[in-house]
């Protein structure tokens, strides 16, 4: 069995929202890089990150904190939200994501959907 700790990123925060609404979110942590170092000290070999402000409104304002993680933790960080154009996609595995998840985007423009994983195969996963 995979476990994928998460973390929710808003403003570059850790974060939940409370059935999705953004009005009732709770700030776990202002060091979200320290939430996934704790999750690897407990063991963990990978995690699951999602921009919400980038699933909100698109684009990719979190993707800094998403490449701290990554360089800080070495774990493999899959991510998500926001990631409606190739462009995006391509930042997302500059910053050294393992995995993209797509949701919007594959429901909404599946020729993106076929593009990404023309480039980037099972790096690509799809994700509602």
């Amino acid at each position: 069995m995979l476990i994928f700790p998460a973390i929710d990123l808003y403003e570059g925060k850790a974060v939940r929202l409370y059935k999705g609404d953004y009005a009732q979110m709770t700030v776990y942590s202002d060091d979200p890089v320290s939430v996934a170092l704790d999750f690897k000290a407990q063991g963990a070999a990978q995690m699951h990150t999602v921009d919400l402000e980038g699933a909100r409104d698109g684009g990719t304002p979190n993707l800094g904190t998403i490449e701290r993680i990554v360089d800080e933790t070495g774990l493999f960080v899959e991510c998500g939200g926001g990631l409606r154009d190739m462009a995006a996609i391509d930042r997302a595995f500059a910053a050294g994501v393992g995995r993209v998840i797509l949701g919007t985007a594959a429901v909404s423009d599946p020729g993106l959907l076929a593009e990404a994983v023309g480039k980037y195969g099972e790096k690509i996963a799809v994700g509602a």
